[in-house]
């Protein structure tokens, strides 16, 4: 099966054709894919969605689909990298920051349903849709700000019609307090509780995740996680049960020497010295 590529961060095509000109395939970059007039079958990932004009899909690079045209159909195709979102996060509001448009994308809701978008959600996003296209035959969509703020209308458009339809996503909001169970649970493996890992755990964009966690938890994720750390350790230096070296093993040292250098430096002194305290 063919896997597609794209290096420009931000692509649009509008075609029509009575066969899909495609085999099954997959691509390295995400799709929003609006169909402006014909109908047919939608295949995604062993799924058969029947499509007509208005309708509206979004691919991410782990789907596999193909059309098979009914009814000759006009396409836009609307494609970009993972880049696109992450060159313009100045221009992005907290709530895709938090949860980015390409995990919003992934949900297995969407490969599993037509959303059915009501007045007006319906000529907005057909309108959202024509105005990118308009502006595409004059300028460089991948960057203009006013393209940028139009495709993030369509996720909102999204969004509020799985709300109207009920429909049931991954949840997609942030729980503070298993953010912090979570660290308490991992403290003892560095590598669980570096940035890239916790943010990927919970959806949120790495370059906005420590920002996020100092304005709700009031402290730099950096002084939480060397706080805790040092705190849980005291408390096993106070138990005065383990020696130094397992100690160390325990939460994720290399050894005895790199413990007690972390120690003195957070404390000022040596294991040995506040044990005797």
């Amino acid at each position: 099966m063919p896997k597609l590529n794209q290096f420009k961060t931000l692509m649009l095509d509008e075609f029509e054709e009575e066969k899909f000109h495609l085999p099954p395939h997959s691509h390295t970059y995400y799709e929003i894919i609006y169909i402006k007039k014909g109908s047919g079958i939608h295949h995604i990932n062993n799924n058969l969605l029947h499509y007509k004009a208005g309708d509206l899909f979004v691919i991410s690079p782990d789907d596999e689909h193909y059309f098979d045209i009914k009814k000759s159909t006009r396409f836009i195709f609307i494609k970009f990298t993972d880049n696109y979102f992450n060159s313009k996060q100045n221009l992005t509001c907290d709530e895709f920051l938090i949860h980015t448009p390409e995990n919003f994308m992934r949900d297995k809701i969407l490969k599993e349903t037509v959303l059915k978008f009501d007045e007006p959600c319906k000529t907005i996003l057909r309108n959202t849709v024509e105005n990118i296209t308009k502006y595409h035959q004059y300028i460089d969509v991948a960057n203009s700000p006013i393209v940028f703020y139009q495709i993030l209308s369509i996720f909102g458009l999204i969004k509020e019609t799985i709300r109207c339809m009920n429909l049931q996503m991954t949840s997609t909001h942030i729980d503070n307090e298993q953010i912090a169970n979570y660290i308490h649970q991992n403290i003892y493996q560095p590598k669980l509780v570096q940035v890239k890992v916790i943010a990927a755990h919970f959806n949120i964009a790495q370059t906005y995740f420590s920002a996020y966690f100092k304005r709700t938890f009031a402290i730099s994720y950096r002084d939480y996680i060397h706080n805790l750390r040092t705190a849980l350790i005291e408390k096993r230096f106070q138990n005065n049960q383990l020696p130094i070296k397992q100690i160390a093993y325990e939460f994720g040292f290399t050894d005895e020497s790199h413990l007690t250098n972390y120690f003195k430096k957070k404390r000022n002194m040596k294991p040995t010295d506040f044990k005797r305290l």
